[in-house]
C-alpha cells in the first residue's frame, strides 16, 4: 500500500510537472481583447516580443534601455505569437516545423513544444490561460489546444487559410480571418463551434478606373477598437475587371466590423482617395500600399496604421469623421508589419520585417493637430540573419512599393509591389485580365525550377520579367527592353531570382489530403495508377516536378521560348485569349496562340486553386475534365476523382 502511495505521489508531481511546461500554475483572467501578431508588448509596456518571421528567432526588447534583452531560439518561420493571460509565457507559432513554441519568459528560452496543424499561423490564449488557440494556415483548422495536456483537445474546420486569431475582452468570440477570401470566421469559444461567417462587401465599380474598388483579398490582421465595439481589418482591394494596371487593380482598404451584429459597416471603410485622402505639396493624393496592422491610442480617438508596401504610417482621427489625417512618410527600416502603441498612448514601435529592426515613431498625443514623427535610431533584432545576403535584398524588393528606395522604381508612386498580386509570395487566388487574355495568378512555389514563365511559356530567363514591371506596375518605364540593362538595373532582377530560388523561400506545402503518417489514402492509391497508366497524365506531368516545360532547352541545355514541342493545346482556351506577336526582350521571336500553353507543376497544387490559366476550373476535377484530349474522355467520373485524389496529395 505504501508503494502504491509512493507511485501516485510520483505520477501527480510528474503530471504538475507536465503542466508547468505548458501553462501557469496561477489563474489570472484577463480582461481586455487581444489579437495575434508578430509583436506583442506586455501590460506594464516595458516589454516588447518580436517574432522575427523568417529568422528562426524570437527577440524581447527591454522598452526603458531600448536595448534588446534576449534573442531565443524557435522553430522555423516563426510569424505571430501571443502572451499568457499572466504574462510567464508566450506562445509561438513556428509555421514551417508545423509546431508552437513554448518561451518560460523567467528562463528566457523554449522549454517544451506543441504539435498543430500544417503551418500554424495566427494563436491567443483563453481569458483564463486554460486553452490556446491556433489557426493551421494549411489544413483550414482552429485547433483548440488544452495547456494543461499540451494537446490538442478538437480541430474545428473554418475554411481555406485562416490567418491570425483575435479573441473578445470577454474570451466569448474568436475572429479568425481567412487570408484570400475576403471572409472572417466567427466561432462561439463555449460552444466550440463556428456560429457565423462575415463576409467583406466589394467595392463597387466606378466609372473612374483609377479610384479604389474591388474585391477584398489579403486579410493581415483583426484588431479590436478599446471600446470593444469595432474591429479594423487591413486588406487589399483587387480590381480584375480591367488589364493589369499599377492605378488601375490594387488598392489599399481597411474595413470595419460592429461585433455586437459581427457585420460590416459599409460607410466606414477606409478607401484610397476617400477616408485615405492625404495631400502632398503639389497637392497630390499620398499613394500608400499594402496595409498590414494597425494600433489604437488607447483612449480610441485614433488608429495608427502601417503600409507595409510603401513602408509609412498613416493616423486616423477617429473622434473628427474617421479619415486619414497625416502620413508619415518612409519609417526607417524596411517592410514594417506590426504595431504596437505604449499604454500611455506617447509611443509606438514598429517591426520593419526585412531588416530586422525595431523603428520608434512618437505619436504626438491625441489632439487634432498632433503630428506623428520617428525618434532615434532603430533598434536591431536578430544577432545575425539566417538567409544569404543576395536572397535578403530580393525578399526585400519583393515585398516592397517604395519607389525611391532602389536603383530603378519597381512600381511608379509607391502603388504595388510583387506581394500585392503574389500575396505573401504565393497566389492571391484571383485571375486578373491581361492583353493576352485573363490569367490566374500563379504561386511561386519552384518557380524556378519547372522550365518557361508564364502561362504561355513566353518567358526564358527572369530578367524578361522588366515587361510586368513596365506593363503592369509602372516601374523602370526608363529603360528600353530589347537592350542590356544597366548593371545595377539588373542586378535587381538577379537578386529577385535569388531569392526566388532559395529553397526556404517557398517550400512545397505539406498535403493535408494525405494520411496522419504521410502516405496516400486508399483512393489516391487508385488515383495514383490511373495517372501513370490509363490518364497517360505522365506524357505532360512527368519527372521530378510533373511537368514537361523543363525540357524546353536548346542543344546547349538552356531554355529557350523558341522550343515550343512541349506547348500545349487541350482546349482549354478562353474567348478572351488573344494571340501575341512576342515581346521586344525577346526580340519578339517569342510569338504565342491561345492553343499554345505551358504545363504548370503539379506539387503543392492543391493549395493553388483555382485552375487552368484562366481559373475557370474551381476543382481538380474540373480541371481534368477539361482537358479535352481522349485518355480523359474515356475516364470514368469515379476514376476522374481518384486521380484528382493523388493529385492532391502531390508534395
Amino acid at each position: 500500500m505504501k508503494k502504491l502511495a509512493i507511485v501516485l505521489f510520483a505520477f501527480f508531481l510528474a503530471s504538475c510537472a507536465k503542466q508547468s511546461v505548458f501553462m501557469s500554475k496561477q489563474t489570472v483572467i484577463r480582461d481586455e481583447a487581444v489579437n495575434s501578431n508578430n509583436i506583442v508588448m506586455n501590460r506594464a509596456g516595458d516589454e516588447l516580443y518580436v517574432a522575427n518571421i523568417d529568422v528562426p528567432t524570437v527577440t524581447i526588447i527591454d522598452v526603458k534601455t531600448k536595448k534588446k534583452k534576449a534573442e531565443i531560439a524557435v522553430g522555423r518561420e516563426p510569424r505571430q505569437l501571443t502572451l499568457s493571460p499572466d504574462e510567464q509565457f508566450l506562445y509561438v507559432s513556428c509555421m514551417y516545423d508545423h509546431r508552437v513554441d513554448i518561451i518560460s519568459l523567467k528562463k528566457q528560452t523554449v522549454i517544451g513544444h506543441i504539435q498543430t496543424g500544417i503551418e500554424p499561423f495566427g494563436l491567443v490564449t483563453s481569458q483564463d490561460g486554460r486553452w490556446l488557440y491556433v489557426a493551421n494556415y494549411r489544413s483550414g483548422t482552429l485547433s483548440i489546444v488544452d495547456l494543461q495536456s499540451g494537446k490538442v483537445k478538437k480541430d474545428i474546420r473554418v475554411g481555406d487559410r485562416p490567418r491570425t486569431v483575435t479573441i473578445t475582452a470577454d474570451g466569448k468570440k474568436l475572429y479568425v480571418p481567412h487570408y484570400l477570401q475576403g471572409k472572417i470566421t466567427v466561432i462561439d469559444t463555449k460552444k466550440e463551434k463556428v456560429v457565423k461567417q462575415i463576409s467583406l462587401a466589394p467595392s463597387p465599380d466606378q466609372e473612374d478606373r483609377k479610384k479604389s474598388q474591388g474585391i477584398p483579398n489579403t486579410l493581415e490582421q483583426f484588431v479590436i477598437a478599446p471600446d470593444g465595439k469595432k474591429a479594423y481589418v487591413p486588406h487589399l482591394l483587387t480590381n480584375v475587371d480591367t488589364p493589369i494596371h499599377f492605378e488601375e487593380t490594387i488598392f489599399p482598404a481597411i474595413s470595419v466590423i460592429r461585433l455586437d451584429i459581427d457585420e460590416e459597416v459599409l460607410d466606414e471603410r477606409k478607401e484610397l482617395f476617400e477616408e485615405i485622402n492625404v495631400t502632398d505639396v503639389n497637392n497630390e493624393t499620398m499613394i500608400v500600399s499594402n496595409p498590414y496592422d494597425i494600433a489604437f491610442h488607447p483612449n480610441g480617438k485614433k488608429a495608427y496604421a502601417i503600409m507595409s508596401g510603401s513602408e509609412d504610417l498613416v493616423v486616423f482621427d477617429l473622434a473628427r469623421g474617421g479619415n486619414a489625417t497625416q502620413v508619415l512618410r518612409r519609417i526607417q527600416g524596411d517592410n514594417p508589419r506590426g504595431i504596437v502603441i505604449s499604454p500611455d498612448g506617447e509611443t509606438l514601435y514598429i517591426h520593419q520585417a526585412m531588416s530586422h529592426e525595431l523603428a520608434i515613431v512618437k505619436t504626438g498625443g491625441e489632439q487634432a493637430y498632433a503630428k506623428a514623427k520617428q525618434i532615434g535610431k532603430n533598434i536591431s533584432l536578430i544577432s545575425q540573419d539566417s538567409l544569404p545576403p543576395l536572397v535578403r535584398e530580393g525578399k526585400k524588393i519583393f515585398y516592397s512599393a517604395n519607389s525611391d528606395e532602389y536603383a530603378a522604381e519597381i512600381t511608379k508612386n509607391n502603388w504595388m509591389s510583387c506581394a500585392s498580386c503574389h500575396s505573401d509570395g504565393d497566389i492571391n487566388g484571383l485571375t486578373l485580365m491581361t492583353p493576352k487574355g485573363p490569367r490566374n495568378v500563379p504561386s511561386n512555389i519552384l518557380t524556378t525550377k519547372t522550365g518557361l514563365f508564364m502561362w504561355d511559356g513566353s518567358r526564358d530567363d527572369f530578367t524578361d520579367y522588366i515587361h510586368t514591371v513596365q506593363g503592369e506596375m509602372g516601374g523602370m518605364l526608363q529603360y528600353d527592353p530589347s537592350k542590356p540593362l544597366p548593371p545595377d538595373v539588373q542586378h535587381m532582377f538577379d537578386v529577385l531570382f535569388a531569392y526566388l530560388d532559395d529553397p526556404s523561400s517557398f517550400p512545397v506545402p505539406k498535403s493535408p489530403y494525405r494520411e496522419k503518417d504521410g502516405s496516400l489514402t486508399h483512393i489516391a492509391k487508385k488515383g495514383e495508377q490511373l495517372f501513370f497508366g490509363k490518364g497517360n497524365c505522365l506524357t505532360c506531368h512527368g519527372g521530378k516536378y510533373f511537368t514537361d516545360s523543363v525540357k524546353a532547352v536548346d542543344n546547349n541545355g538552356q531554355l529557350t521560348t523558341d522550343q515550343i514541342s512541349f506547348l500545349h493545346d487541350i482546349g482549354t482556351a478562353n474567348v478572351l485569349d488573344r494571340s501575341s506577336s512576342g515581346d521586344a526582350r525577346a526580340q519578339f521571336k517569342n510569338p504565342r496562340t491561345p492553343k499554345q500553353w505551358d504545363t504548370p507543376t503539379l506539387r503543392g497544387v492543391w493549395a493553388t486553386a483555382p485552375y487552368l490559366h484562366d481559373g475557370s476550373a474551381s476543382t481538380i476535377e474540373e480541371a481534368i475534365v477539361r482537358h479535352r484530349i481522349k485518355e480523359v474522355e474515356q475516364l470514368s467520373e469515379e476514376e476522374i476523382k481518384q486521380i484528382a485524389a493523388y493529385v492532391r496529395s502531390l508534395e
